[in-house]
């Protein structure tokens, strides 16, 4: 187990199991590769901040590997969510928007 988010062991690459995936999303604020930062809270809600700009919104688990978003007032989105791991380190996660396969990528701030 990763005791810092008490987790299992995990691989690179591997889909987040809906059993991980709270700790997984609430560990830490997630940096993308583009500087944007996203919190996510454990009662489901979510924060994205890009610049100084912050939108609110809200997520769940829909099952192993894959979560929803819902950006009001009408964008909702799924996305498989997968593990990025160095050295045997969770290092942060790989979001794939699920219509468009269109990936983010952010390390654990």
């Amino acid at each position: 187990m990763d005791e810092r988010m008490g987790m299992r062991t995990v691989t690179d690459g591997a889909p987040v199991r809906a059993a991980d995936m709270v700790a997984a999303l609430t560990a830490r604020r997630l940096v993308f590769e583009d500087g944007a930062e996203q919190v996510f809270a454990p009662d489901g809600t979510t924060t994205y901040r890009d610049g100084g700009r912050a939108t609110e919104g809200e997520w769940s688990i829909l099952r192993d590997g894959e979560f929803s978003s819902f950006w009001p007032p009408d964008y909702r989105a799924s996305y498989a969510l997968r593990w990025r791991v160095v050295d045997g380190t969770p290092i942060g996660l790989v979001f794939s928007q699920s219509a468009s396969g269109e990936e983010f990528v952010a390390t654990f701030g």
